[in-house]
């Protein structure tokens, strides 16, 4: 197959030349023959016609590669993405102690040792409160999370409209339109929070775990705290495919990302053959052809006069 087929039509130029190579008579030349008849000398006339047209071939490989003829490379499998958005909540009790740290601290470093564990996927970070921000694009370019645990610290003075409240309903719609913005790739929300949610009272936990059901959402939930996962939030992770955990100290924080990780299969993906250029054997004939030409013309050729 051709990139340009048309430039085949071209190849009419090296044909005529190859027919007016073999059917021109030339000059004649009478020559002084003694005692004897001159041999018709139709083999070697043969080969040095061989050798003239040598060229022609070689022209027909150059039409062939201004037509840019291409092949089809072997399709390569990739990784099927997934697309992650961290749900993290930044209200005043996350500043409560959890190992060495803060409830804060410990969710940011156990994020963070998840990041490695998905090469490939594409991740975003959302802080709520009682407000929302969206602090990280989904993006493939994890650097942006290793520089996000000082600016969002419970601790400091958050930006305005951030209280000391929690609203995870909010929180998991803003991801909502996060994620669907995505066509490409699949799509899941791991909370992480340590409280309650009023605005997930009166059914409005199911209403929205049927939405990110419908777009394919699948809901992770991490309950830092010591009290039980409320039961708004094991609804949600339930029935979108997920699962709620509640760790009890960093390490099962990191076992639980590690389970989070293998639950969530990375997919191969069977990628179409793609059309490439297919110079080398064209090239390669090409320069055989005129080394064979070169070495002819050291004597199967006519004389000069």
């Amino acid at each position: 197959m051709f990139g340009h087929p048309w430039v085949l039509m071209f190849l009419v130029v090296p044909l005529a030349i190859g027919v007016w190579i073999w059917r021109r008579r030339g000059a004649r030349l009478v020559l002084p023959i003694d005692h004897g008849r001159p041999g018709a000398g139709r083999l070697p006339h043969a080969f040095i016609r061989i050798g003239e047209t040598l060229p022609v071939p070689v022209l027909v490989i150059a039409v062939l590669l201004l037509a840019g003829p291409q092949k089809l490379a072997a399709p390569k499998a990739k990784r099927s993405m997934t697309n992650i958005e961290f749900c993290l909540d930044i209200s005043g009790s996350m500043t409560a102690g959890f190992g060495e740290g803060t409830r804060y601290d410990a969710a940011m470093n156990a994020v963070n040792s998840f990041l490695d564990y998905r090469k490939g996927d594409a991740f975003g970070l959302t802080f709520f409160s009682d407000a929302v921000l969206h602090w990280v694009p989904l993006t493939n370019d994890v650097s942006a999370f290793r520089c996000s645990p000082p600016f969002m610290h419970p601790k400091r003075q958050l930006p305005t409209g951030f209280g000391a409240g929690t609203q995870i309903g909010k929180a998991l719609l803003a991801c909502h339109d996060v994620l669907v913005s995505r066509e490409e790739g699949d799509r899941m929300i791991v909370l992480v929070s340590d409280g309650a949610s009023s605005d997930l009272d009166g059914g409005r936990d199911m209403e929205i775990a049927r939405k990110l059901k419908k777009d394919n959402i699948v809901v992770h939930g991490v309950h830092i705290a010591e009290n039980e996962v409320p039961g708004e939030v094991v609804n949600i992770t339930t029935a979108t495919g997920g699962e709620a955990f509640n760790p009890g100290d960093t390490n099962a924080l990191e076992g639980v990302f590690k389970h989070i990780d293998e639950m969530q299969v990375t997919k191969i993906e069977k990628g179409t053959a793609d059309q490439v250029d297919d110079f080398i054997p064209y090239c390669w004939t090409a320069l055989i052809l005129l080394a064979i030409y070169g070495l002819v013309q050291l004597g199967l050729r006519h004389t000069p006069w």
